[in-house]
């Protein structure tokens, strides 16, 4: 089998976003998140769009033992990854610490860290083994600055971007690229599960300003992936053009 990614949080938003770039490039994509059906409607898509192949995969990335058995036991035309993009990634409440929900912190934490390095732990040896393969963490603006409410979601973000750093030392001399992508507003299902399903709340978020789209993210991803072997874009800052840090957009900035 040619190029083989793996994509995770592939069901919708950036991550779904990314997986059609890849199928356009001809790209194998394995498009692994928890909705099923959601999967299964992508794969139709891409194969019929792209005439690629695509592997869905029911996987929850907080479930240690989960992504060892299934990443380690692909079929065996699927198990050369060559490109990692570990996407699955949330928010949970935008609280202050003090009145925050531990059960939040708990499945921002379990997710966008542990789940990633579950993720990466799995596919890792393969590449190092072989001494190729590029690796893409979707990281966000609020790992380089915080803003309120933002606390545990922002420390995770932050972790992803140190990992991202530490990861490259790690495998430096084995020609494994990796790769950090920091978007800041990115109109998705983001503020919708931030907000538990609120979608008048996460409406409002995008009100009177021109946010990223999944596919502006996944073109950035794809010019990173896109590079010869011998370049890493090591980290990317993706914004809108109406927003100029974490907290600050065109429409705050008038009251200020």
């Amino acid at each position: 089998m040619d190029s083989i990614a793996l994509v995770t949080g592939a069901s919708s938003g950036i991550g779904k976003a990314c997986a059609e770039i890849l199928a356009k490039n001809g790209i194998n994509v394995i498009i692994a998140a928890r909705r099923l059906e959601k999967l299964l409607e992508i794969e139709k898509e891409l194969t019929k769009k792209y005439k690629v192949d695509i592997l869905p995969l029911k996987l929850d990335v907080t479930n240690k033992e989960e992504v060892s058995d299934f990443l380690n036991n692909l079929p065996s035309d699927w198990q050369n990854v060559e490109i990692l993009i570990n996407n699955a990634g949330l928010s949970k409440g935008l609280e202050k610490l003090q009145d925050g929900k531990v059960e939040n912190w708990e499945i921002m934490i379990d997710t966008n860290i542990k789940g990633l390095l579950y993720v990466t732990k799995a596919i890792l040896p393969k590449m190092v083994e072989k001494n190729s393969g590029t690796i893409i963490n979707i990281a966000s603006i609020a790992g380089h600055e915080t803003y309120p409410g933002g606390n545990v979601y922002c420390a995770t973000k932050a972790a992803v971007l140190h990992l991202s750093k530490a990861l490259r030392m790690d495998v430096l001399g084995k020609n494994i690229r990796v790769i950090s992508i920091d978007p800041g507003m990115v109109e998705t299902e983001f503020s919708i599960v931030r907000f538990d399903g609120d979608k008048e709340r996460a409406k409002k978020v995008y009100e009177n300003i021109t946010p990223l789209t999944a596919e502006d993210v996944a073109e950035t991803v794809w010019f990173a992936v896109s590079r010869p072997k011998h370049v890493t874009i090591e980290d990317i800052v993706i914004m809108p053009t109406q927003q100029a840090s974490a907290l600050l957009t065109v429409k705050n900035y008038k009251n200020l």
